[in-house]
C-alpha cells in the first residue's frame, strides 16, 4: 500500500544531489521544510526528459516565491541523476534524490516493476506535497499517464488547498 495524506515520509538513507553528492536519511531532509516532490521512472528517458523535470525547472521560481522547495526523485545512481541534473540545467535548490536501490521508493509505496521494458524497479510518476514531513498532497499518475504530477498541475493544486 502506498503512502498515505497525513502520513509522515519514511525515514531512509538516499543520496542528495546539490553542489556535490551527500548521502542523507530522509527524515532530516523534510524535516522543517515545505517541499514539492515529485518522483520520474527514469533519468534520461523520454516523458521524463522532455516534460516533466523540465516543467519543475520552468516553475522553479514560482514554487520558490510560494515558500517551497522542489525536490526531484528517481532510482537512478547518484552519477546518472548529476548528470541529469546537468544536462537539464536544473537550477541550484532543484535536488535530485537518487534512490539507487529503491529504498525510499519501496518505503512510499510507490514502486513500479518495469523489467518488461528491461527497467527493473522503478518509482512510479507522482508528486506530493509535504510540511515538516507530513505528506499534505498526493497526486499518482495512472499507467502512461502525465497529467497529475506535473509542475502545473501541482502549482493548482496549492493554489486550490484551503
Amino acid at each position: 500500500m502506498s503512502i498515505q495524506v497525513g502520513q509522515t515520509l519514511p525515514d531512509v538513507e538516499i543520496q542528495v544531489i546539490g553542489d556535490g553528492i551527500e548521502q542523507v536519511h530522509t527524515g532530516p531532509l523534510f524535516a522543517g521544510r515545505k517541499v514539492v516532490m515529485f518522483a520520474v521512472p527514469g533519468a534520461f528517458t523520454p516523458t521524463c526528459s522532455n516534460r516533466h523535470l523540465p516543467g519543475y525547472v520552468q516553475h522553479h521560481a514560482e514554487f520558490r516565491q510560494r515558500g517551497l522547495e522542489v525536490m526531484c526523485l528517481a532510482v537512478n545512481d547518484a552519477y546518472v541523476m548529476q548528470a541529469w541534473a546537468n544536462a537539464q540545467n536544473v537550477p541550484p535548490g532543484l535536488l535530485m534524490l537518487a534512490d539507487g536501490n529503491g529504498r525510499f521508493t519501496r518505503a512510499l509505496g510507490l514502486e513500479l516493476d518495469g523489467s518488461a521494458y528491461g527497467m527493473g524497479l522503478r518509482a512510479r510518476r507522482f508528486a506530493l506535497y509535504a510540511e515538516d514531513g507530513v505528506v499534505k498532497q498526493l497526486h499518482i499518475e495512472a499507467p502512461g499517464e502525465f497529467r497529475v504530477s506535473t509542475a502545473e498541475a501541482m502549482l493548482e493544486a496549492l493554489d486550490a488547498a484551503p
